[in-house]
């Protein structure tokens, strides 16, 4: 079966322990799917974009997943370790390997089969197949929703990702990013879809796009992206989004970590997106 074959080819480092006791999640979306699975209590550490749910930020932070110390994680005694595709750097991940740890790299494809995919794959290395299955039924469940908000949008708004914006240069989502996929789930059209993946777009280009809506991330720190900062930008504060006020911000990892709650955030996007029909 291709289910199969694909946990099979993601269990990298040989067969996984039937029930492993010290595991160490990477990744917010692996992080609750193991909490989801009812696994909590195998877990011994997580990365730093593991915040959901907040009880998991009692656990050690190992760092940045795309910037991981092997000795670092290695330190805790993990039996499994459990992974995002983007975890890095790729010394750092082949050390893990070399280690003799099982190591288990999820798919990394931003989409609902992907989600579906994860589950399995997490549900299989932890021995919780059952949980999985169980998770899986209520996952599509709740994408039933979804497609119907999203299948009831009669004129579909234009969304552009603004991922970061520093030094006036602006970093935007564009085709086959995550971005753009939970911005279909919720029933808007990407806005920029003259590039793949996250990249720079010039000030025409986002004038030429003129988004009916502007979506960031909610954060803090350098990489904020302010209501402020849209507006005093020469060419965001030009679009259509800027002038109406449409301008949306939501937790990244809920927006773009495509695990348990993707349905929640394609929904509150769509909620976002088009107010008048929560109306």
């Amino acid at each position: 079966m291709k289910r199969l074959a694909l946990i099979a080819a993601l269990l990298t480092a040989g067969p996984a322990l039937a029930e492993p006791a010290r595991v160490i999640s990477l990744g917010g979306a692996v992080t609750e799917i193991v909490v989801a699975l009812g696994a909590q209590d195998r877990l011994v550490a997580r990365d730093t974009t593991s915040q959901y749910p907040e009880r998991i930020t009692e656990l050690p932070d190992v760092g940045y997943v795309r910037a991981l110390s092997a000795e670092g994680v290695l330190a805790l005694a993990p039996d499994l370790i459990l992974a995002e595709a983007t975890a890095g750097p790729p010394e750092a991940v082949e050390t893990l390997k070399a280690a003799g740890v099982d190591f288990v790299a999820l798919p990394g494809n931003p989409s609902v089969q992907g989600v579906r995919e994860k589950i399995a794959v997490v549900g299989a290395a932890l021995d919780r197949e059952e949980a999985a299955e169980r998770l899986t039924a209520s996952f599509d469940a709740e994408m039933d929703t979804v497609r119907k908000s999203a299948g009831a949008v009669a004129t579909p708004k234009r969304v552009l990702f603004v991922l970061s914006l520093q030094n006036g240069r602006v970093m935007a989502g564009g085709e086959d990013s995550s971005a753009e996929a939970i911005i279909e789930l919720a029933g808007g059209v990407n806005a920029a879809t003259s590039f793949a993946g996250y990249k720079p777009v010039t000030d025409e280009a986002i004038l030429a796009a003129d988004p009916d809506v502007i979506l960031t991330m909610d954060r803090e720190g350098e990489m904020a992206v302010t209501k402020r900062d849209i507006l005093a930008h020469p060419a965001l504060g030009q679009t259509r989004a800027a002038r109406d006020g449409a301008l949306v911000a939501m937790d990244g990892m809920l927006l773009l970590g495509f695990g348990p709650r993707t349905p929640q955030a394609a929904q509150a996007l769509h909620a976002a997106l088009y107010p008048e029909a929560e109306g």
